[in-house]
């Protein structure tokens, strides 16, 4: 079978290149109630140093949620507790700040599962939330 050259990805695409490093230092976190969960995980990063971070692993519950799709649209999950089941991204920084890219899946409080972006400062957490950030240590660019 021969690969149609339309499924191609394209040197336009939004597709970034492969990037070498290593990691670096851990961090577990707890984020309290009512902050918001993107915001705070830049406020680590900022905190501790991690200039970027890979998110590793999660737990807890938002008070409500929003996430954005692809498509620029965004959905606004109501509480009062809206349980995370994956959690996956990380932080870059861009112009000198901490910039987190969070996705990942929820359950609304009668079972509906929704997927996306989580929009900065419209997830707040509910009672608590634990995460973990992985410094992320890129190798020098080559010149």
């Amino acid at each position: 079978m021969q690969a149609d050259p339309q499924d191609a990805v394209s040197p336009e695409s939004d597709v970034a290149p492969p990037e070498s490093g290593q990691t670096g230092r851990i961090l577990y976190a707890r984020v309290r109630p009512n902050e918001d969960l993107v915001q705070t995980v830049e406020k680590l990063c900022l905190q501790h140093g991690f200039a970027d971070a890979v998110v590793r692993g999660s737990l807890g519950s938002l008070s409500q949620c929003c996430l954005e799709l692809h498509t620029g649209a965004r959905i606004d999950v109501p509480g009062p507790a809206v349980e995370m089941l994956t959690l996956m991204g990380e932080v870059r920084t861009v112009d000198g700040a901490p910039r987190a890219q969070l996705s990942g899946t929820v359950a609304d409080p009668e079972g509906k599962i929704f997927a996306g972006r989580f929009a900065a400062g419209r997830n707040p957490v509910c009672i608590t939330f634990e995460i973990t950030l992985e410094e992320w240590l890129a190798d020098a660019a080559p010149n």
